[in-house]
């Protein structure tokens, strides 16, 4: 049984079935497919926009240093995720966004020389501005002020995540927006430079609906300038374009956008826009293997236990859909003595290992026949799956990592770090906030595979 248009590649496919069960379950990310994809969106989008990747999306550095010959920066949003993609991508520009900013954090993205601030409250400014003066006087810094805008047109209804246009935690109100101007713009704070606006309102949307977005973002921008009477050279509009997880085989229509973006920078030939995508940009690289455990009845209904579970790839539990997955059987003998479980009926739902009942992956997911020792493949696992789950809840094992395709030439010199090596594993111990980390680089389909486990 495969998700229709989410067949794991022949790289993930391949990989797959050569591990063993002890190396399961694993996360597996096709770099050459992503890189071609990143590389379509990019040819997608008109010249005066930027595009920057979220970090938070999927931070893992073979994924940040995958997507640096295509992206113009990225966005950051804490001093952890500051940290870590300065030193994944050295030198690559760094927008650090995000509310609740410390102090601290804004000290290091000072003192590490990050060319864009979105500031999300005036409290915000007035900090900035402060360690500004201290830690970075000899440099005017570029601010971006966050506003939670109101959009009338529709554009947000069908919104799987909102983040403005209704009350969030989220940027400044536009009532607040001549208090921002002055203090930016009147000589209170001279360290500061108002380059812009940013509004991220919404995930999950369509190309109509986050044109929609983006055109109201920009003509609020330009009235405030206007109104002002001061330059403003950037918007930010944000990402949240849509992945449909309940039919993958449905892709955002970048062309779409990207035309209507072209258009809507020729109306406003002296701004440069930026989007911000993340899950957009990598969920289709990324797919979650394992293997069934068991295959229980339950009141009329199978269940197939694998591997791992949501504590892994917390996805499906949190936004509430079924994960897409591919059954893959095994042709190998059933190594054990006794019998071999077997789904007697055509659906199984998936679940993991935890003890709770919300640890479900997939529901009624076609596959009959399905056997202990199988595996099954979860795709659209490349964004907000590990990095977002309970890693620790029942101290079950940690995953292994594969990054297929590794190496690419000029990719690594591009992203400012070395590219992966061939040769014996690189440990490196963490334990109580550090992680025990292993590095290999293998030869697989013409390239090189890093392999991780934690």
């Amino acid at each position: 049984m495969t998700t229709p248009g989410l067949a794991p590649t022949a790289a993930v496919r391949d990989r797959v079935h050569g591990l063993a069960p002890e190396e399961l379950p694993a996360y597996l990310y096709d770099l050459t497919a992503l890189r071609t994809h990143v590389a379509e969106v990019r040819a997608a989008l008109p010249e005066r926009v930027e595009l920057y990747y979220a970090a938070k999306a999927n931070p893992e550095p073979e994924i940040l240093g995958a997507l640096r010959p295509y992206v113009d920066g990225y966005e950051v949003s804490s001093g952890g995720e500051l940290a870590h993609t300065g030193k994944a991508v050295p030198g690559a520009p760094l927008a650090f966004g995000g509310p609740g900013k410390t102090p601290a954090e804004v000290a290091q993205a000072l003192e590490c020389g990050v060319q864009r601030f979105h500031v999300e409250s005036v409290y915000e400014i007035h900090m900035l501005a402060n360690l500004a003066a201290r830690l970075a006087p000899e440099r005017r810094i570029a601010v971006l002020a966050r506003f939670n805008l109101p959009v009338d047109d529709g554009s947000l209804d069908g919104s799987s995540l909102a983040m403005g246009g209704r009350p969030t935690p989220f940027g400044l109100d536009p009532d607040q927006a001549a208090e921002v101007v002055a203090l930016l713009t009147d000589g209170t704070y001279p360290r500061l430079e108002l380059r812009g606006i940013h509004a991220h309102l919404a995930s999950g949307l369509e190309a109509p609906e986050q044109l929609g977005v983006a055109e109201a973002i920009v003509t609020w921008a330009a009235a405030l300038a206007t109104r002002h009477r001061i330059p403003l050279s950037e918007v930010t509009i944000g990402g949240g374009m849509a992945v449909d997880y309940a039919a993958p085989e449905r892709r955002f229509d970048w062309a779409a956008y990207g035309a209507g973006l072209d258009r809507l920078a020729a109306a406003h030939p002296g701004l440069t826009l930026r989007i911000e995508p993340g899950r957009a940009l990598t969920a289709y690289c990324g797919w979650y293997a394992t293997e069934v455990l068991d295959v229980k009845h339950s009141h009329g209904e199978e269940f197939a236990v694998v591997r791992g579970g949501t504590h892994h790839l917390r996805t499906p539990a949190t936004k509430g859909h079924d994960q897409p997955c591919t059954v893959l059987p095994s042709d190998a003998p059933w190594p054990h003595p006794w019998p071999r479980s077997v789904a007697q009926g055509d659906r199984v739902t998936v679940t993991g290992q935890l003890c709770t009942p919300k640890d479900v992956l997939a529901r009624a997911v076609p596959a009959p026949g399905l056997r202990a020792g199988d595996r099954v493949v979860f795709g659209v696992a490349g964004a907000y799956a590990w990095n977002i789950s309970h890693h620790d809840f029942l101290m079950h094992p940690h995953p292994g990592f594969h990054f297929l395709g590794a190496a690419e030439p000029g990719a690594a010199e591009e992203a400012g770090g070395a590219a992966p090596q061939r040769g014996p594993a690189e440990a490196r111990g963490r334990r109580g906030g550090v992680r025990a980390v292993q590095h290999a680089a293998r030869a697989h389909d013409g390239g090189d595979d890093r392999l991780r486990r934690l």
